[in-house]
């Protein structure tokens, strides 16, 4: 057998095209396609070849992950459990939870709006956190509920976004309203002369509106800096909700300085807010130490039961954002405390505690059996 490629280059062609068109046979084929590769294979340029195609493949591959970074389009959660029996018992437990921040604070919010004895800043602060427990614990419960009976635990990009900006919103204007309601326990306490004053109409409007501005703003700078970054292929989130440190674990670019970020911007909130609430707290009591031992012990009830909420809210969110989360088994049970525990616990506090809502609940309940008792004479 005679190789072509000791033919010379313009003869092995024409004899290449010849063999296409009188003979076209298998085993013609077989050697012309056996001659290119041996053409290929004794070529002087074969490294530069390799370079180029190397630099084509590279310039092909970084194509296709800036395709795969900017086509990411939805996040799986692993949830709270991956044990079916197991979900099944969290769905019950909480859907229960849900329904009852829902019931307990709507109850509030009908009990403020509709007795005139209770318009007071007081209230007027208990219901905006009523308000804001509703919506914060809403943009996590009905996911979260749901996904404990679905197969597939699936969030869309924007979905997520959308939760992550909700949720920051509406957690950081509790912490704010949640500190605004301790300065104005302490003014009506420790400056009762003085509280009309401080705590007038104008005030409130306020420091209600820049708790819901501030937080605004956290929301905004929090999902902006968490959404600004490259996401690969990874798209299991280790949660049950779209939360900032184990949506960074995704990102494929260094998080380092956005870490930092998110730790001076959600750890410290919560810190020093946390801080002030403990401040207003002892000075509440240490202005009471004078009062009677009767005296004592109410106020003692009021701000250890008021502080028991405000603990549970505050030192779960100060132990996930004040430092870099590693371990999202633990930030998960940890998470449930300031998602759904606090909102749950903050209406029966406010009112099972509170002789002025319970009187408005039960003027309220007389009025309506009144109204019965008229339509059936």
């Amino acid at each position: 057998m005679v190789y072509l490629h000791h033919l010379p280059e313009d003869k092995r062609l024409n004899l290449n095209i010849s063999l296409f068109n009188e003979e076209n046979n298998t085993q013609n084929i077989l050697l012309i396609q056996e001659d290119l590769r041996l053409s290929k294979s004794m070529s002087w340029d074969h490294t530069q070849e390799d370079s180029q195609k190397n630099q084509s493949h590279s310039t092909s591959s970084a194509w296709i992950s800036v395709e795969v970074v900017n086509n990411v389009t939805e996040f799986i959660f692993l949830g709270l459990s991956q044990d079916p029996g197991m979900q099944l018992i969290l769905f019950a437990l909480f859907l229960l939870f849900y329904m009852v921040i829902l019931g307990g604070n709507l109850l509030i919010l009908l009990m403020v709006f509709s007795d005139p004895r209770l318009h007071t800043p007081m209230y007027f602060f208990l219901s905006n956190l009523s308000f804001v427990n509703i919506a914060y614990s809403s943009a996590t419960a009905p996911k979260m509920i749901a996904d404990f009976v679905s197969e597939k635990k699936i969030i869309s990009y924007w979905g997520c976004v959308t939760q992550m900006f909700t949720f920051h919103f509406f957690g950081c204007t509790e912490i704010f309203v949640l500190t605004v309601m301790a300065f104005d326990r302490y003014a009506a306490i420790c400056q009762p002369l003085r509280y009309a004053n401080i705590m007038s109409t104008t005030a409130c409007t306020l420091l209600a509106s820049l708790s819901w501005l501030g937080a605004l703003a956290h929301s905004f700078v929090q999902t902006l800096l968490t959404f600004q970054l490259p996401f690969c292929s990874s798209q299991i989130i280790d949660h049950y909700f779209c939360d900032v440190h184990p949506v960074l674990k995704l990102a494929c670019a260094d998080t380092t300085l956005v870490n930092m970020l998110v730790i001076a911007n959600s750890g410290l909130i919560s810190l020093g807010c946390f801080l002030i609430l403990l401040a207003s707290y002892t000075v509440i009591l240490v202005s009471l130490r004078k009062q009677s031992a009767e005296g004592w012990r109410k106020a003692l009830s009021t701000c250890g039961s008021h502080f028991t909420v405000v603990t549970s809210f505050f030192v779960p969110c100060i132990f996930i954002y004040l430092r870099p989360s590693t371990t999202f088994p633990l930030d998960k049970a940890v998470s449930v405390f300031y998602t759904t525990i606090t909102p749950m616990l903050n209406p029966l506090i406010y009112t099972l505690r509170n002789k002025d809502v319970k009187n408005a609940m039960n003027r309220v309940w007389n009025h309506k059996v009144s109204l019965k008792e008229k339509q059936k004479a």
